[in-house]
C-alpha cells in the first residue's frame, strides 16, 4: 500500500488537488461565458436573452463582469410606448460603448423581453416596464442598480451617468446625426429670405409687434412649462398602470415629469396669458362698450379657470399645500 500511496500523492500533489482543479473549471466556465458574450456583442450591440440565457450567462457564477439589463415589452401588442422610446436611448448608448476605443469585457448590454423571458420576469418579481438593473461582477444588485426610470428618465445621457457610478465604466455618449434641426433652420431662412425678396420694397412685417411679440410669448411658454428639462432628461410621454391600465399623465413627484404634462401645463399658461390679453383689451380697446364687457368676462373666466385648473396640478405634485384658488 505504501508505494501505491505514495503515487496517489504525486498525483495529486501534480494535479494541485480538488481545489486547483475546481478552480480551472471555474476559470474554464468563465471563460467560455466572457467569450461567448463578446462573440454576440461583436454583432449587436445590445445582447437579446431568453430565461436560459439570462440564468446561464448573468444570474449564475463565476461571473467577472457587469451587465446591465433591459427588461422590457417591445411587441406591437403590448402597446408601450415608453418601451420603444427607451429602447432607442438604450441602443444608443450601448452603441457608444462597444464603437469606444475604452471597449472591455467588463461590462456588456443585454434585453431580456416580456414575451421572450417571462419567467425571468417572475423569477425577479418584476411587473412594470421597461426597468434597467445592473447585475454587479460580485454578489447580488443591491437597491442602487435598479435605475430610477421615473426620477431621471430614459436619456442616454443619464443612463451613462448612472452606468458609471454603479460600474465606474465611463462611456461617451455618441448620438447618430440628426439632420431634422438644420433642415428646419434652412427652411425657415429660405422661407424668411423669399419673403424678403418678394416684399423687398416693403419690410414693415419685420417690424409687426404682435408677430414678435407672439413669438416671444410662444418660446416663454414652452420654456416655462419644462420643454428643456424634457430635452435634458428624456421622460416618457405618459405612464400606464400595468395592473389598472390607467394612465396617469400628470407625475405625482415635485421631481420628475411627463411629457404630456409639459404640453398640459403649457396649455394651462398659455389660457391664463389669453385671458389677461383679454382683460387688457377690454380695458384700453376702443370698442362698444357691450364688446368690451364680453372681453371682459372672457378674461376673467379663463384666468379663473386655466388659473384654478394650473394650480391644481400644483397641488397634486407638491402634497400637503393647503392652498387653493377655485376649488375644481
Amino acid at each position: 500500500l505504501a508505494p501505491l500511496l505514495a503515487v496517489v500523492l504525486l498525483l495529486l500533489a501534480g494535479c494541485g488537488g480538488p481545489g486547483a482543479a475546481g478552480q480551472r473549471r471555474k476559470e474554464m466556465v468563465l471563460s467560455e461565458k466572457v467569450n461567448q458574450l463578446m462573440e454576440w456583442a461583436s454583432k449587436r450591440s445590445v445582447i437579446r436573452m431568453n430565461g436560459d440565457k439570462f440564468r446561464r450567462l448573468v444570474k449564475a457564477p463565476p461571473r467577472n463582469y457587469s451587465v446591465i439589463v433591459m427588461f422590457t415589452a417591445l411587441q406591437p401588442h403590448r402597446q408601450c410606448v415608453v418601451c420603444k422610446q427607451a429602447d432607442e436611448e438604450y441602443q444608443i448608448l450601448a452603441n457608444s460603448w462597444r464603437y469606444s476605443s475604452a471597449f472591455t469585457n467588463k461590462i456588456f448590454f443585454a434585453m431580456v423581453d416580456f414575451d421572450e423571458g417571462s419567467d425571468v420576469f417572475q423569477m425577479l418579481n418584476m411587473n412594470s416596464a421597461p426597468t434597467f438593473i445592473n447585475f454587479p461582477a460580485k454578489g447580488k444588485p443591491k437597491r442602487g442598480d435598479t435605475y430610477e426610470l421615473q426620477v431621471r428618465g430614459f436619456a442616454a445621457e443619464q443612463l451613462a451617468r448612472w452606468v458609471a457610478d454603479r460600474t465606474d465604466v465611463h462611456i461617451r455618449v455618441i448620438r447618430p446625426p440628426n439632420y431634422a434641426g438644420p433642415l428646419m433652420l434652412g427652411l425657415l431662412l429660405a422661407v424668411i429670405g423669399g419673403l424678403v425678396y418678394l416684399r423687398g420694397s416693403n419690410l414693415d412685417f419685420l417690424y409687426n409687434k404682435t408677430g414678435w411679440a407672439f413669438a416671444a410669448l410662444c418660446f416663454v411658454l414652452a420654456m416655462t412649462s419644462g420643454q428643456m428639462w424634457n430635452h435634458i432628461r428624456g421622460p416618457p410621454y405618459a405612464h400606464k398602470n400595468p395592473h389598472t391600465g390607467q394612465v396617469n399623465y400628470i407625475h405625482g413627484s415635485s421631481q420628475a415629469q411627463f411629457v404630456a404634462e409639459t404640453h398640459i401645463v403649457l396649455l394651462f399658461n398659455g389660457g391664463v396669458t389669453l385671458g389677461m390679453v383679454l382683460l387688457h383689451e377690454a380695458a384700453t380697446s376702443d370698442m362698444d362698450v357691450g364688446k368690451r364687457k364680453i372681453m371682459c368676462i372672457a378674461g376673467i373666466g379663463l384666468v379663473v379657470l386655466f388659473f384654478s385648473w394650473l394650480l391644481s396640478v400644483f397641488r397634486s405634485k407638491y402634497h400637503g399645500y393647503p392652498y387653493r384658488y377655485v376649488r375644481l
